[in-house]
């Protein structure tokens, strides 16, 4: 168990809120800021390399904002968004979400990943100033088998850069398959092997490019070990992501939407599970997390202090975290409520039970141990 002191930021349809434990007891937890109150905040980044801030905003009819917050400051600024070019000939295409942010390797302290619907993939070397599309990517004939699962349009959610060499990239594309570059994005390859997507005809079931992997991660100490939830089950790599293994018979569910992966522990994950596909809810009205410590040999259904009946709690792609000490853990529904661990999931402590649904949930790097 830790009681190190840790900073846990919330993107929710109504604002990021911002939650502190000063590390004087493993339930300590308080609200300390709110910011973007009534607007709808996608993706959150605390910057590892320097502390910097990001939140990215989806309007609406004013369309995606993307704002900086420098380290150690209170004011946030309005930067600019990942932008389509233009193609003469066709149809314009326009961002419609910015779904998840990354931070580019130690080597290259300017340099930021945006993935984006409809299925962009943008760099910034510039702490996003300015936003450059990886038309590498953006131009692949397998695009073109791409759609969407959730939203009308495919979208990148998932951006792991390997922390032993910033120019390999592990994309996740839903639906459109695991992506890796080894050049910094000049060049892609598309991976997969062993994905299965059951919502195919029977002859597409494992073709590469219509997969569906609801999240991807992987383990900051070992690179090489990853881990999907996808959409038909649970899947592991042990050779960077080339190849999977699915893993079965988990209780209570192998649906879901959230992986978390220790940072040093590459067999050690987390699932929150849940009844597919027009449900969506904990199976039995439980909510559960699950847990594995041998590479999904074997999983426990972590369950003290979550609610046993009447659950209805849906935890998306990235609402669920762990820490840099692999200790402490979160995740956020879309009912709004908010559960801490502090002993790897083996106890839960509700935080709020009164937040917007909540889209997203990171905890600072390097606060907890």
């Amino acid at each position: 168990m830790t009681n190190q002191p840790a900073t846990l930021r919330i993107a929710t349809r109504k604002g990021l809120f911002t939650f502190v434990n000063a590390g004087n007891g493993a339930d300590a937890w308080s609200l300390q800021d709110s910011a973007f109150v009534g607007d709808p905040v996608s993706a959150v980044l605390t910057d590892p390399r320097n502390g910097d801030r990001y939140a990215a905003l989806n309007l609406g009819h004013f369309g995606v904002k993307l704002h900086r917050a420098d380290a150690g400051g209170e004011q946030w600024q309005e930067i600019a968004v990942p932008k389509y070019p233009a193609v003469e000939g066709e149809d314009g295409v326009s961002l419609e979400q910015l779904w998840v942010l990354a931070a580019g390797g130690a080597d290259r302290p300017q340099t930021l990943w945006a993935g984006t619907i409809p299925g962009g993939l943008f760099k910034s070397e510039d702490r996003g100033e300015s936003w450059r599309l990886i038309e590498s990517l953006w131009n692949r004939p397998e695009r073109s088998d791409w759609f969407g699962g959730g939203y009308d349009e495919p979208g990148i959610h998932s951006i792991c850069v390997d922390p032993r060499d910033s120019n390999r990239i592990l994309v996740a594309v839903s639906c459109g398959g695991v992506w890796e570059t080894l050049d910094g994005g000049d060049t892609w390859q598309l991976y997969g092997q062993g994905l299965r997507a059951e919502y195919m005809p029977p002859e597409g079931i494992n073709a590469l490019a219509v997969q569906d992997p609801h999240s991807l991660a992987v383990c900051p100490a070992a690179p090489e070990v990853a881990w999907i939830q996808h959409h038909n089950g649970i899947f592991r790599s042990g050779d960077g992501g080339r190849s999977w293994r699915e893993i079965t018979d988990v209780q209570p569910s192998t649906f879901g939407f959230a992986v978390a992966v220790h940072p040093r522990q590459p067999d050690t994950a987390w699932f929150v599970p849940g009844v597919k596909d027009e449900c969506r809810i904990p199976v039995d009205g439980k909510l559960v997390v699950t847990r594995t410590r041998d590479g999904g040999g074997s999983f426990e259904m972590l369950d003290r202090g979550l609610p046993a009946t009447h659950a209805y709690d849906l935890v998306l792609r990235h609402a669920l975290d762990v820490d840099s000490s692999g200790e402490r853990l979160a995740f956020g529904s879309t009912t709004g409520n908010l559960w801490v661990s502090a002993n790897q999931g083996d106890d839960w402590q509700c935080v709020s039970n009164h937040l917007p649904p909540i889209y997203a949930l990171r905890f600072d790097p390097d606060t907890g141990g």
